[in-house]
């Protein structure tokens, strides 16, 4: 999903980078079985999903995506955050974004042993090919595709939602624009408060 979003705000810690992208993968309780900063990443990945869900930025975004969607509507908006993240990434950054995917890839293998069996088979395709094809509003159309094919028990509507970024382009560029500052802001502060 927003694998993008979660790296970039997990700050330079290789343990709770990792964990903040594990997130979509570990339900439940957190076994105490990590390490403490994963964990860490792992808990950051939760306030940051709850910020955003609460955030008027986040929820206008939402609003603007066709009701057909319903609870995906979502869905949708953490992927259409991840694409304005890359697509501008320059502004966020600092560090190539090529650069910064293969730091941040080695960060993540590093700690493979700690990874989730569906993690470790699809880590080679969110850094190889989802994560860098958000850069084109095709990108986010090939994944939502590829999110609408897997197996789950019912079947959802993603396949085509691409068309709604396209129809709200300007409006969720500015939303996300204004949301990034303020979520940028809450991992730090989260990260600096676990010292």
């Amino acid at each position: 999903m927003n694998f993008l979003f979660h790296l970039h705000l997990s700050g330079n810690a290789p343990d709770i980078l990792t964990g903040n992208l594990m997130g979509d993968f570990v339900k439940g309780r957190i076994s105490d079985d990590y390490p403490p900063c994963l964990r860490t990443g792992i808990e950051l990945h939760r306030r940051i999903d709850s910020f955003a869900q609460n955030h008027p930025c986040f929820q206008r975004s939402r609003a603007r995506i066709a009701p057909c969607y319903g609870l995906w509507r979502g869905v949708l908006v953490d992927l259409f955050y991840d694409h304005f993240l890359a697509a501008e990434w320059e502004q966020w950054s600092s560090e190539p974004f090529e650069a910064y995917l293969k730091r941040a890839r080695g960060m993540v293998e590093a700690n493979h042993r700690f990874l989730p069996e569906r993690m470790r088979e699809v880590l080679p395709v969110i850094f190889g090919e989802l994560i860098p094809s958000y850069r084109e509003v095709q990108g986010i159309g090939a994944a939502l595709e590829r999110m609408a094919r897997r197996r789950v028990r019912r079947p959802n509507p993603l396949a085509g939602g691409e068309e709604e970024l396209v129809r709200h382009y300007g409006e969720i560029r500015d939303d996300f624009r204004n949301f990034m500052p303020e979520v940028q802001r809450f991992a730090a502060d989260y990260l600096e408060s676990r010292g």
